[in-house]
């Protein structure tokens, strides 16, 4: 069964899509960027709030749908520079338990929606 999970502490979609979408008990989490939910700001400049505030986003849209970071088991980031990787990688990696982290892919890409510098999306699902 298909469920659209939408959680009001993660920011609106820019675009005709969802947050995330549950099948069966995997979380198909959508492209993030930095959008602070309280006032649609975008954090824009600094690669590393930029990189915190996906995070939390990521994370309120897990805890709507009754997850948490244990649950992902596959992300991809997008970066428009690549000299961010090890800034993205330090902030992204506190969120996950060491040894226990997603299997990922990390892609460098000309643009990115709205300027942005960073995009993450995400899959999780229900650990028996």
């Amino acid at each position: 069964m298909k469920k659209i999970i939408k959680s009001d502490n993660a920011p609106n979609p820019v675009g005709p899509y969802s947050q995330a979408v549950m099948v069966d008990k995997t979380l198909y989490i959508s492209g993030q960027v930095a959008i602070n939910p309280e006032n649609n700001e975008l954090i824009i400049g600094s690669i590393e709030a930029e990189s915190k505030q996906i995070m939390k986003n990521i994370k309120s849209i897990l805890n709507q749908a009754g997850y948490n970071f244990n649950n992902v088991v596959r992300s991809k980031i997008y970066l428009t520079d690549m000299n961010n990787f090890s800034k993205v990688n330090n902030i992204y990696g506190s969120y996950f338990q060491k040894n226990q982290e997603p299997a990922r892919t990390t892609i460098e890409v000309s643009g990115l929606p709205l300027g942005v510098n960073v995009e993450i999306d995400m899959i999780a699902v229900s650990i028996d």
